[in-house]
């Protein structure tokens, strides 16, 4: 079977782990501190605060920027759940605005529709790795003195007008989980310029402390460990070479797919990092089916927009995004891991091809 995902892990994520067992500090400590200078320089921000998971870097981003109840927060319909659930946790209300049908990212022009009032943040998801129009959604937020909050959770690396995505916005999130472009045992990390909000996410972060047992709001233990920042230092050297094989990889899918290759288009003003490979297809359960039989580890995108999970649906009720609704049936996420060689890529452009013209 070629999975449809599997972390890089060599002897340098082994010893690093290893260190730290020897060491005895195995909660936040050095390593932590390291990892956020290391990866701050590497966005180019001023601040990255370690996380938990990429999900507990977004509920805190979004309390550090004052996401307060009953603001309301734009975001896309076509993510992962944790981009809604911490909106849900502060007690905002997620606004869904349609996505682009040639990119799949989040539209700036139905971003323009779902302004109200109540609006205080733009939440856009930079999926599968290619930046979301950051440019239209700055100036959108400057017209209307809004948030710019990025979920970079899958795009580690990506670049957009010569900036790394977690640099384009007030603050952003990444997500360090075994399935990402860098991975730890699970993670997230914060970045951003702003000082009040790197301020506030630290305090928040560790049960409102900024001095052991003093306690000046109440906070969370949402602290990741050096064990986990230790995995992702080894990681963050090999990162832009894990995203160039991914690229490789994508380019040469492209050429084998040919007219049967329907994905996301990429900008030329922006580096997509392939988190994952998308295709659109007709027929797409059976063509899952009929790759799993022949050893491909493909799967389905999202099930649904986020607006029709259930448990959405007791907090809000959102209007139709027509695109997100008409193109997630037909997503297929196939392997384009840095794992992944270039025999496997014949392999699987061959079944798919196959299967579609079986199907």
């Amino acid at each position: 079977m070629i999975p449809i995902s599997k972390p890089a892990i060599g002897e340098e994520e082994k010893k690093a782990v290893l260190e730290v067992l020897e060491s005895g500090m195995l909660a936040q400590g050095p390593k932590v501190k390291l990892l956020e200078n290391d990866f701050a320089r590497f966005i180019g921000v001023e601040h990255a605060i370690a996380t938990s998971s990429g999900t507990t870097a977004i509920h805190v981003m979004f309390l550090s920027a004052g996401i307060e109840p009953g603001d309301e927060v734009i975001t896309t319909p076509l993510s992962f759940f944790a981009t809604v659930s911490p909106i849900l946790f502060c007690r905002a209300k997620p606004v869904f605005a349609d996505v682009q049908e040639d990119g799949f990212n989040i539209s700036p022009d139905e971003i323009r529709k779902k302004i109200t009032p109540k609006t205080k943040a733009i939440f856009p998801v930079h999926l599968y790795g290619q930046p979301a129009d950051m440019k239209e959604i700055n100036e959108i937020a400057v017209e209307h003195d809004l948030f710019v909050l990025e979920d970079a959770c899958q795009a580690h690396g990506a670049t957009y007008m010569g900036k790394k995505a977690g640099n384009l916005g007030h603050a952003a999130t990444f997500s360090l989980y075994p399935t990402k472009n860098m991975v730890a045992a699970e993670g997230g990390i914060i970045t951003t310029n702003d000082d009040i909000i790197a301020k506030n996410a630290r305090l928040l972060r560790d049960h409102g402390s900024e001095k052991k047992y003093h306690h000046s709001r109440l906070g969370y233990n949402f602290r990741t460990t050096d064990l986990s920042a230790a995995i992702a230092l080894a990681q963050l050297p090999k990162l832009e070479g894990f995203n160039n094989k991914r690229r490789e990889n994508a380019r040469r899918l492209n050429e084998l797919l040919g007219d049967h290759a329907v994905i996301p288009v990429p900008r030329p003003d922006r580096t997509h990092v392939y988190h994952q490979y998308c295709l659109l297809v007709n027929k797409r359960d059976k063509l899952v089916e009929f790759l799993r039989v022949n050893g491909i580890g493909a799967t389905p995108g999202y099930p649904m927009p986020l607006y029709e999970q259930e448990i959405v649906k007791q907090f809000v009720q959102s209007e139709e995004c027509p695109t997100a609704k008409e193109i997630i049936p037909k997503m297929l996420l196939l392997p384009i891991h840095p794992q992944v060689t270039m025999d496997d890529i014949e392999i699987i452009a061959e079944k798919v091809v196959e299967g579609q013209k079986r199907l």
